[in-house]
């Protein structure tokens, strides 16, 4: 059986201090195919000709291209990766639909606007392309055993799921998402939030909020809280799970990975992640063999495009009612990012 063709856009530079600016994420996507019997890496695209050749040394690829579009048309490909900024994984992806290639795993967040959002799913979708974002946070162990603890009864029924963290769009996104994977992956009747941008914040070049507050409501009746930024104190834990006989938390303020208070007691019993923390190890490994083997079987991925998208839509649902100062109600029917939007049209205040 022939292997499964592999292909990257974006490479990065692994040389540099990871942060704001990328994390080279190409390199973590590419050793967890080469950990796969089932693909072979076969090419690599980036602008900058040394991050392409420095990766396909590393890797030993036969082909490296400076143009995305190029190696597309040259290559034969199953999968491609694509490992750019937010501003650039629509057009990455759609050029991957019209190369026909079989799958595309996308780094998160999905784009840095609705309608570019809406559409990568839907061309996806008509062509039978798979598509996956990277919220691979779905395979850690601290998050997994609250699922399964919460499934359990271990909390009783679930009532509201809390989450903290530096920003909506792009750290939100995972948390989010972690919303989804505890609750069944419904989708959120409405969304009220409220923003504060008083001075630049870039991340992997796109705009972000200072702070945010996001609360919704989910089909099921469960409702969602999210504060970013210096709000996120108030929250703590990453992750909170509140049932009716308990919570379940995730990245507790004392350290521990994952923690729950049982009905009718008043300490934390730490549960045991076999060393894992929020952010691995090997949760990549473990995404893009769920893809890799989806693909393969004909099944959804863990990852589906669907699910991101329904994440994607709370985010700019939050940005839509702070530009509104109102509760929007779902389906989200703009296009753009009302952040961005705001901040062009000198809609928010900022420092002097």
């Amino acid at each position: 059986m022939s292997k499964l063709k592999i292909g990257f856009i974006g490479t990065g530079n692994r040389a540099k201090q990871p942060g704001h600016m990328g994390y080279a994420m190409a390199y973590q996507h590419a050793e967890a195919y080469q950990d796969l019997e089932s693909c072979e890496l076969i090419a690599c695209a980036d602008i900058k000709p040394e991050n392409a050749q420095a990766f396909a040394d590393h890797y030993q690829l036969p082909n490296m291209y400076l143009s995305h579009a190029e190696m597309l048309e040259k290559e034969d490909l199953d999968i491609v990766s694509v490992c750019v900024w937010p501003k650039l994984h629509a057009q990455m992806v759609f050029d991957c639909v019209s190369a026909g290639v079989r799958a595309i795993h996308c780094e998160k967040p999905m784009a840095d606007n609705w309608a570019d959002a809406r559409l990568m799913v839907e061309q996806c979708r008509a062509s039978g392309i798979q598509l996956t974002f990277n919220h691979q946070r779905r395979f850690g162990l601290p998050f997994a055993k609250a699922k399964e603890l919460l499934k359990n009864g271990g909390i009783g029924s679930l009532q509201r799921l809390e989450a903290a963290c530096g920003d909506i769009f792009d750290y939100g996104t995972h948390y989010i998402d972690m919303f989804g994977f505890y609750n069944d992956d419904l989708s959120a009747k409405w969304v009220i939030g409220q923003i504060d941008y008083r001075k630049e914040n870039l991340v992997f070049g796109a705009v972000v909020e200072n702070q945010a507050i996001g609360y919704w409501e989910y089909e099921n009746g469960v409702f969602g809280l999210i504060a970013t930024g210096v709000g996120a104190k108030g929250i703590g834990a990453h992750n909170r799970l509140i049932g009716t006989d308990g919570m379940i938390e995730v990245g507790a303020t004392d350290g521990s990975h994952l923690r729950i208070m049982r009905k009718n007691s008043s300490t934390w019993e730490v549960i045991d992640t076999n060393g894992e923390n929020l952010h691995g190890p090997n949760y990549i490994f473990r995404a893009i063999s769920n893809l890799v083997g989806s693909l393969e079987n004909g099944v959804v991925p863990e990852l589906d495009g669907k699910r991101a998208l329904q994440a994607t839509e709370i985010i700019f649902a939050c940005y839509e009612s702070s530009r509104r100062h109102a509760r929007i109600d779902l389906p989200l029917t703009i296009d753009d990012n009302p952040l961005v939007s705001m901040i062009e049209n000198g809609d928010l205040i900022s420092e002097v």
